[in-house]
This record gives C-alpha cells, sequence and structure tokens, in this order.
C-alpha cells in the first residue's frame, strides 16, 4: 500500500487499495493501543482518530478499530469480558531488539509475560502484553 493512501484516502478508497493478507485488531482505545505499538515496538503510526488506525512495521501495515465501531457487528460478542483478546495468537515482529522492548514496555508499566531469552529455534524474543492483552512478540535472530 502507497503510505500516502495510510495516511490520506478516505475510507472506500482506503479500502479498496487493501490485498493481499490483513490483521484488524479490535481494541478499547485506539489512544493507549497507538502509544503501546509507537512507544514500545517503534511502529509508525500513519493515521489514528478515536475509532481507527493504520500503522506499519517494516512495510506490513495493519488496523486497528475501537469495539465502538463494531456496533452491528457479531465479533465483540464472542469477547464475554475476557481481558485477553487473540487467546493463543502470538504478533510477531521481525528484526526487532527485544531487550530494548521489553525494556520500554516495563518502564511504562506494561505486563511482560516472558523476559527476553535466547530460544532455540534461532531468535531471542520476549511476548509483552499491550493494553487489550494481545501478545506481540519482538525478535531479532542470534549470531551464528
Amino acid at each position: 500500500m502507497d503510505k500516502s493512501i495510510a495516511r490520506e484516502a478516505s475510507a472506500p478508497e482506503f479500502g479498496r487499495n487493501l490485498k493481499g493478507f490483513g490483521i484488524n485488531l479490535l481494541v478499547k482505545d485506539i489512544g493507549k493501543t497507538t502509544a503501546f505499538l509507537k512507544e514500545i515496538l517503534g511502529m509508525e503510526i500513519h493515521r489514528a482518530d478515536q475509532d481507527f488506525a493504520v500503522l506499519e512495521h517494516d512495510g506490513n501495515f495493519f488496523q486497528l478499530h475501537a469495539d465502538h465501531t463494531y456496533h452491528d457487528n457479531p465479533l465483540p460478542e464472542t469477547f464475554g469480558g475476557t481481558l485477553h483478546r487473540g487467546g493463543g495468537v502470538e504478533l510477531r515482529l521481525y528484526q526487532k531488539d527485544p531487550d530494548a522492548c521489553e525494556a520500554r514496555a516495563k518502564k511504562k508499566g506494561y505486563r511482560v509475560l516472558r523476559t527476553s531469552l535466547d530460544r532455540p529455534h534461532g531468535l531471542r524474543e520476549c511476548y509483552l502484553l499491550d493494553p487489550d492483552g494481545y501478545c506481540w512478540v519482538p525478535s531479532a535472530p542470534l549470531e551464528k
């Protein structure tokens, strides 16, 4: 997607430009979640308001929608008041320093589910929970 479309397009134009695979996370508060994603994980925010946000990591775009924008969609009914949305889903960011992300998360009071560790699959990674309980996994390749 062209960055100008991500920043400036109307909703219909934005929708027509989506291709491939997309991620859309439903969140309680766009501001809190975009702050986490920018401050802790270093993502670029192309647009954000109280209803919707478009973010980018390493050339990959994804969206956030506030819960209230899904007023006529049955998906929010499945949350049932759970604290952690997307149970069993890991949102992985490759080539992202997990130690630096973990330090920023601790400083800001976010939950570190697993501290940065060297893993047998060749990555150093940590597990961080955002304000809605989504699990973000920044990771970097281990030296050979």
